[in-house]
């Protein structure tokens, strides 16, 4: 019988979750990071025999009034293999009793729904399932011959023109670069966080916080800032000025940091999902499939779901609306 038993302890925990295969949001950092700007983490392991078969990081915030509490799994939980249905009933058990709510929602990372009874398929999606992972166990020739023939050329190109692409993780280097994501948020019509929020990112996750940066000469061009586990890169954020667009400077520096990321021994790198727009168009250039996780999945936890998960939409399309006339 599996039982859930609450870590305190951040070493244990990031051993676990590492040991298990773990995505970098299943980190402890990411946790602390999320507690710092509206959530509350929550780890439970699944232990079995006195062996720890499982894992999971609940992120979970107030809801109003009665609906009390959304629990979110995000890029997880982990779990041995075959351990999988047995871990899933034992994480809604544990939530169900210690963190009782309207909704405990995950997003695995895996193109596998839940092995339990009682989940559905949502539409609320936080983490985009459409995505495009490599391969990292691909040799280098391999990888890029599954690139497109433009994105190859642009990387020599870019190369040509004396673009230096190293990691970066001073302070001041990291408000270049947010200097570059504001210019970028604004010509692409996106939303930001305020910059202490990037700068707790940094600080909270530690190691597992890459930066790489393309510059020339002293200017900086473009960035792209990872979240990495022993298993996996995951693209968090990026970022070019109109320079580095001359300079094709993007593409080196993804190539860079995919080439550094297999060096390090991980052995797959996700760019964080795919849209109908130029970032994807870019993104797709450096392979020549797709990946499709499986989705966000809920278990309600309450008669009020059915409320809740029609109400959240629409919240969302009134938010959209008010930024879109500011």
């Amino acid at each position: 019988m599996i039982t859930a038993e609450v870590c305190e302890d951040a070493g244990v925990w990031d051993e676990m979750v590492l040991d298990l295969g773990g995505h970098p949001l299943q980190l402890w950092g990411w946790g602390v990071l999320k507690s710092a700007h509206n959530w509350q983490a929550r780890r439970v392991l699944f232990r079995e025999n006195e062996m720890t078969v499982g894992a999971a990081q609940i992120l979970f915030r107030p809801l109003p009034g009665p609906f009390k509490r959304l629990s979110y799994v995000p890029r997880g939980p982990v779990y041995q293999d075959g351990k999988g249905g047995e871990v899933y009933e034992t994480l809604v058990a544990y939530v169900k009793l210690h963190l009782p709510g309207t909704v405990l929602t995950v997003e695995p990372d895996s193109d596998a729904a839940p092995e339990a009874e009682g989940f559905q398929e949502s539409k609320n999606t936080i983490l985009i399932p459409r995505t495009l992972i490599l391969d990292l166990s691909k040799t280098e020739d391999e990888l890029l011959e599954a690139m497109t023939k433009k994105t190859r050329q642009y990387i020599r190109k870019s190369g040509r023109e004396g673009v230096t692409l190293k990691q970066v993780t001073s302070h001041d280097a990291i408000s270049k670069c947010l200097e570059i994501y504001h210019e970028t948020a604004a010509r692409a019509n996106f939303a930001l966080h305020g910059d202490e929020y990037y700068y707790d990112v940094h600080e909270k996750l530690g190691d597992a916080s890459v930066v790489f940066a393309a510059y020339e000469g002293e200017q900086l061009l473009s960035f792209v800032w990872l979240a990495v586990s022993g298993k996996t890169a995951f693209e968090l954020y990026g970022g070019m000025n109109d320079r580095g667009q001359e300079l094709r400077a993007n593409y080196a520096l993804k190539w860079h940091a995919i080439a550094t990321c297999k060096r390090w021994g991980i052995a797959r790198y996700d760019m964080n999902g795919l849209l109908n727009d130029g970032v994807s168009t870019f993104k797709q250039g450096f392979a020549s499939h797709e990946d499709m996780l499986a989705g966000t999945f809920d278990y309600p936890l309450s008669p009020l779901y059915s409320v809740w998960s029609v109400a959240l939409p629409k919240a969302k399309a009134v938010a959209r609306k008010i930024k879109s006339l500011k």
